[in-house]
């Protein structure tokens, strides 16, 4: 059994004062994002209870005066904890899909994620400050508040119809899993993959999810072309671990499974051992290598935690509930990868880190993938085979009118300008109208 070290006074960061573990979740609780400017605390007044279990409770002795006002008595807590927290996905309107990066460390220039947050709830995620953007703590709120992008397909289809769309492999699954469990559901990875085949688009995939064995067909008819490769992301083999660590992704035997399904299906397979986490899961590497080769994998990468933002304090939270005899241990070996710091965002370490250790992870790495044969070709998804999808509907321009009887000046009416109009042509169209109103002159 693990024992706690309580040599240092509870408080933030020890692990007298971690939250409780919850099952099925990876974060212990949601965290104040960096947005946010007042922050909430549940505190007893008292009034509730005495806050004491009804075993240490004595009832009123017959000899206290019967006077009401002269005696408060003692009521037992009956208050219960409070439920655990369910899955909700909220649907919006998405105005696009692709995204685009140029940063040297990440092997693709676009990507396309059809959810926000994540239900598989893996505390290391390193976009988890995501939803930060959205309002949500990054912590429960990212893998219980979901939003599923609705019209992903129809916004990715006007997308890559545009005149002078150049096409570049696609990543589904940078920042969200693909095919976390309401992808069964939604079924948007699916249309997306069946609008790459349409237009005959080269993609790549991340995942930790079997679901993807689902979409077999779709995915076995890309790679006749040269149009696809899956990586699986595996962290652990060990059945306990994967579940505290990654509660609602896939168990490890199942994901090489279907590693082994998309590989007899002739898909590309690599795997990702991703992230190593010191006196966590380093010492799994090559047995997860091993097995990845078994199942028929042909490529291999790894990368080391990153704690960006707010994920260094809900890391930090879960190890002292998880690991509390270890949880210093695991951070004073982060910092020693990270130059002394907790996370690094510099390009060309964040990802592998620096120092002996990160060193001696890098050779273990590379004795191996020789050994075993991974990462000895690499597949170029073709590029020219892209064929602009038929008839792909325009959205409509929307036009918010002014007032009625609202003119300008000039005595002319105002037009209505449609919001949709953006750029160069835009701005031309609405100078042009004000032009018309007497409202600016050419030479302004």
């Amino acid at each position: 059994m693990a024992r706690t070290d309580h040599s240092f006074p509870a408080g933030s960061g020890s692990p007298a004062a971690a939250p409780a573990a919850l099952r099925g979740r990876g974060a212990v609780t949601n965290v104040r994002h960096r947005f946010q400017r007042d922050d909430r605390v549940q505190v007893d007044d008292g009034w509730s209870g005495s806050g004491l279990p009804a075993d240490f409770i004595d009832s009123v002795p017959d000899n206290f005066p019967s006077d009401a006002s002269r005696v408060i008595p003692i009521l037992p807590d009956t208050r219960q904890a409070p439920p655990a927290p369910k899955t909700t996905v909220t649907a919006e309107q998405a105005r696009k899909m692709l995204s685009r990066n140029d940063s040297p460390d990440i092997p693709f220039e676009v990507a396309i994620n059809p959810y926000r947050g994540c239900e598989h709830g893996c505390v290391y995620c390193y976009a988890r400050p995501t939803h930060s953007y959205l309002g949500y703590s990054p912590g429960l709120d990212f893998e219980t508040r979901l939003v599923a992008k609705a019209n992903a397909v129809q916004a990715l289809r006007a997308e890559l119809s545009r005149p002078g769309y150049k096409p570049s492999p696609i990543n589904i699954g940078s920042a969200t899993d693909p095919y976390q469990p309401i992808e069964r559901d939604w079924r948007l990875t699916r249309g997306l993959l069946e609008l790459m085949l349409e237009t005959r688009h080269p993609l790549t995939i991340v995942t930790k999810n079997g679901l993807v064995a689902r979409d077999l067909d779709l995915l076995a008819a890309l790679a006749e072309q040269k149009l696809v490769v899956v990586y699986m992301s595996i962290t652990t083999l060990d059945a306990a671990m994967a579940r505290t660590l990654e509660p609602r992704a896939a168990a490890p035997w199942r994901r090489l499974e279907a590693v082994r399904s998309l590989t007899d299906a002739g898909v590309p397979v690599g795997v990702l051992v991703a992230p190593i986490i010191p006196f966590i899961n380093d010492e799994s590497m090559e047995h997860i290598l091993q097995e990845s080769k078994a199942a028929g994998a042909h490529y291999a990468s790894y990368t080391v935690l990153r704690l960006p933002w707010e994920v260094k304090t809900l890391f930090e939270d879960w190890l002292n509930a998880h690991f509390p005899d270890r949880a210093q241990r695991v951070l004073h070996r982060v910092e020693d990868m990270r130059n002394g710091r907790r996370n690094d965002p510099n390009f060309g370490s964040r990802m592998r880190g620096t120092g002996v250790w990160a060193d001696l992870l890098r050779q273990r790495f590379a004795v191996a993938t020789r050994k075993l044969g991974l990462n000895r070709h690499r597949l170029a998804l073709d590029c020219s085979r892209f064929q602009p999808p038929a008839g792909a509907p325009r959205p409509a321009a929307t036009d918010f009118p002014s007032p009625a009887g609202a003119q300008a000046s000039s005595g002319v009416p105002f037009h209505g300008v449609s919001p949709a109009a953006g750029g160069a042509q835009g701005r031309m169209t609405r100078q042009l109208r004000a032009v018309a109103a007497g409202q600016l002159s050419l030479f302004d």
